[in-house]
């Protein structure tokens, strides 16, 4: 499959911060809303198993959450960020303390967890996965799920809670954005995509709905799921964030090492740059609009020997490319030619130029230097 080409991208107006750490496929990010501290916060889930808690304006490493046995696919914080959950390969979804790393409580599920979510007052946790169920937990007494439902028809890939509309909200694989009021955990409303869903958030004012699938971006009027408005690309559209302020979104793709900024109302492109070596499987806009992030991950190629035709796959799990390519080798006599893994963040500025986080203007440099030299105007 050929990969569309960005016209006119000038990728030095944006320098981004690189975020190290991870070793394999960075698979979702999330920020915290701003704390009461006025800082927040950058979370990130991993096919490496552990996802690791960051300073949202600077990227700084805060800490890595040890626990987890398969990869990560979802990692979301609390309001406050004092909490954080993931979802993981494991067959389990765990509550984290933020601030000593260690895990309050694992949920047992019967097979993969793709997502979970944390509700407004950090009381009750949803989760969703390749089992199609949803699960609700209260954490005063974990051991058992309160609501358990046969919720799609297929695998759930994310779901979310909306404290404002004491609503869950659960996007699946049936190509279906459903609805559930939490009160009675019964089913409100749906939307249907032409494609299954490969990701879904909720917009920081929960205006709206995002979602992507196939090669289109939806966004959702959150109060009545009815769409809004849809805007189709050239690609595959793996991960979709609206700005605070509703007039730009930032979209990256699973077959396209761009990161793509459109304005909200026309849908056309701004701007493109290209900053990973890998696919772009996840990008979120801070809390403030100032910056975004994005998370990228490695491909692999499986290259017949006896022609010229290949695939493409994607990794699976901690410890299980490797275990693939060797049957390929073994059993099918091809070669395999693995690209260079990226499983990095990086940190873009909204505003390029302006003085932010590590960010600092000419001129803000320029004034630094004459105070440390002793230069007055």
């Amino acid at each position: 499959m050929s990969t569309p080409q960005p016209p006119n991208t000038n990728p030095s107006r944006v320098i981004p911060l690189t975020c190290s750490g991870h070793t394999r496929p960075v698979v979702h990010l999330q920020f915290s809303p701003i704390t009461t501290d006025g800082t927040y916060y950058l979370i990130s889930a991993c096919k490496d198993c552990n996802p690791m808690l960051r300073d949202g304006p600077t990227g700084d490493w805060i800490g890595t959450f040890i626990g987890h046995k398969g990869a990560v696919w979802s990692a979301k914080l609390s309001k406050d960020a004092s909490k954080a959950v993931t979802a993981s390969a494991d067959f389990t979804a765990k509550l984290w303390d933020t601030y000593t790393g260690d895990v309050l409580h694992s949920f047992t599920h019967g097979h993969i967890v793709r997502s979970a979510d944390i509700s407004e007052d950090s009381t009750r946790i949803v989760s969703g996965g390749q089992e199609k169920k949803l699960r609700v937990f209260d954490l005063s007494k974990p051991e058992e799920p309160v609501v358990e439902v046969e919720a799609h028809e297929a695998t759930i890939k994310s779901v979310i809670w909306d404290g404002e509309r004491n609503v869950v909200l659960s996007a699946g694989d049936d190509k279906e954005i459903r609805a559930w009021d939490v009160r009675g955990f019964s089913q409100i409303n749906s939307y249907k995509t032409e494609q299954p869903i490969t990701s879904m958030e909720l917009s920081l004012d929960g205006k709206y709905i995002t979602c992507t699938a196939g090669k289109t971006v939806y966004f959702i009027d959150a109060s009545t799921y009815q769409l809004y408005k849809s805007i189709d690309t050239a690609y595959d559209v793996s991960s979709v964030s609206l700005h605070r302020d509703h007039k730009r979104f930032v979209a990256g793709g699973s077959n396209d090492l761009w990161v793509r900024i459109y304005d909200f109302e026309s849908g056309k492109e701004l701007e493109v740059y290209k900053g990973h070596h890998g696919p772009i499987h996840t990008v979120s806009y801070s809390p403030d609009g100032e910056i975004y992030a994005t998370g990228s991950g490695k491909t692999v190629t499986i290259l017949d020997i006896r022609g010229t035709d290949h695939v493409n796959f994607k990794s699976v799990g901690s410890g299980q490319d490797n275990a693939v390519m060797q049957q390929c080798s073994t059993q099918y006599g091809i070669h395999i030619a693995q690209e260079p893994q990226d499983g990095t963040i990086r940190l873009w500025q909204t505003t390029p130029g302006k003085s932010y986080g590590l960010w600092q203007s000419k001129a803000a440099k320029d004034e630094k230097e004459n105070d440390a030299n002793g230069i007055t105007d």
